[in-house]
């Protein structure tokens, strides 16, 4: 061992009667730890807020969509979907119908008879069905083929929120109230027009409710999204039309390039867009989260650096006679000067390695029990998200590391500028 690591561990660990290390010693290490484990955290809960609510906005939402202008629904073509599918970077890509519905519902108990909300009824085939409510169904069933022929209406799944805001449950049947292929809303409020006219233009069905699903997004799709059987929803309104196509595709990174290499086969009148074009708002919000990272990080890194400013300062000052006897013994300044940076090496160790135990036992602590919840109506999330990144607590641990090596020259340099006599004085 080199005598300057040798006087450096002395220095900083040097057991004082029968007591522990001096106070000023544990004191630091304490505020590395604290600082390091702080730095961790702050990308860990960053990086899995914007990993969890990026994964639920895909995990529900297709990658990319391919429509006709104006929402227009058009044929369902299979050499259409086959051009969509032929592409090298599409997983899979099926055809989807929507239409704009009012979800009537009668009241369960006394109070109000009915309650009314817009609705959007999404048909999906049976594979995305089973895809999705595998995921997100909360009550109620798939619904297989034999038994959507016997239903009495069309099978619908609502959102959590959907289904509170109108007291829906399984079970239950439903009104929907639609404008029909021939009408538009001018037809609707025209003044000539008889109750008969009004009711004839638009379409009337029931629905019955099969299924509550949460996906957490409840402003947006849960209280606005109702899921049904594409089939059924065709063979009632629309036979043979649909809305668009849904595709997912393999590398996410690639998916902008994608869409328009499709649309470009496909030709006009088709256009497309991403999950992160059709959510850009969240996205940015997103990505505003990210970037307030760096500033937590230097607010942080300022106040370990004066932290180990001032601990080594002090340690100067209680250490003044013993480098006073170690000049008058021949050391040289800059011998002494390696002395301080080496404690300071030292100090910041132990405090990294406190720090990134007290990190990761922080973060498996929350993980496995979820003591900090957030209101998932805001945040689209129950809990605090934590992503264990190996290569954060690394990067982390060798900036604080660096950084006090590079702040703690300044008190090694101020210890080796001490005179002898000066110092063997104090």
């Amino acid at each position: 061992m080199k005598p300057e690591f040798y006087i450096a561990r002395r220095f900083a660990f040097k057991q004082r009667s029968a007591s522990k290390p001096t106070f000023i010693v544990m004191v630091a290490i304490i505020g590395i730890a604290v600082g390091t484990a702080a730095l961790i955290l702050t990308l860990s809960i960053v990086k899995g807020f914007a990993g969890s609510v990026e994964n639920k906005l895909i995990s529900f939402s297709s990658h990319m969509q391919i429509r006709q202008p104006e929402d227009r629904l058009f044929q369902e073509r299979r050499y259409d979907l086959a051009k969509v599918k032929d592409h090298k970077n599409v997983s899979s890509a099926t055809p989807f119908l929507e239409k704009s519905f009012v979800l009537r519902s009668g009241s369960a108990a006394g109070g109000e008879s009915y309650r009314s909300k817009p609705v959007v009824v999404k048909g999906i085939n049976e594979q995305q069905q089973q895809v999705f409510l595998k995921k997100f169904l909360k009550s109620g069933s798939l619904v297989h083929v034999e038994e959507k022929e016997k239903s009495e209406g069309i099978s619908l799944y609502a959102g959590q929120t959907l289904a509170e805001n109108l007291g829906l449950s399984v079970g239950k049947k439903v009104m929907l109230i639609g404008l029909g292929t021939q009408s538009s809303n001018a037809k609707l409020i025209a003044g000539n027009k008889s109750i008969v006219d009004l009711l004839s233009s638009l379409d009337l069905e029931v629905g019955v409710i099969k299924g509550i699903y949460d996906t957490g997004l409840q402003e947006g799709f849960d209280d606005y999204v109702v899921i049904a059987d594409l089939k059924q929803l065709q063979q009632r309104f629309n036979p043979m039309m649909i809305s668009g196509y849904d595709a997912n595709v393999h590398k996410l990174a690639e998916v902008s390039n994608t869409v328009k290499e499709v649309v470009a086969s496909l030709g006009f009148p088709f256009y497309g867009f991403t999950v992160f074009e059709r959510y850009a708002n969240l996205f940015e919000w997103l990505k505003l989260q990210k970037n307030i990272t760096p500033l937590l990080i230097v607010t942080i890194t300022i106040v370990a650096v004066f932290n180990i400013i001032s601990t080594l300062l002090v340690l100067i000052i209680e250490k003044t006679r013993e480098i006073g006897m170690l000049s008058a013994l021949g050391l040289e300044p800059g011998k002494i000067s390696s002395v301080f940076m080496a404690q300071a090496f030292l100090i910041s160790l132990s405090g990294v390695a406190a720090g990134n135990i007290l990190a990761l036992s922080l973060t498996l602590f929350e993980l496995r029990f979820h003591l900090i919840t957030l209101p998932e109506k805001s945040y689209f999330i129950k809990y605090v998200p934590l992503l264990i990144d190996p290569l954060d607590y690394a990067l982390v641990s060798l900036a604080v590391i660096v950084l006090t090596l590079l702040f703690a020259f300044i008190p090694a340099r101020i210890a080796a500028s001490l005179k002898p006599g000066t110092a063997l004085s104090t």
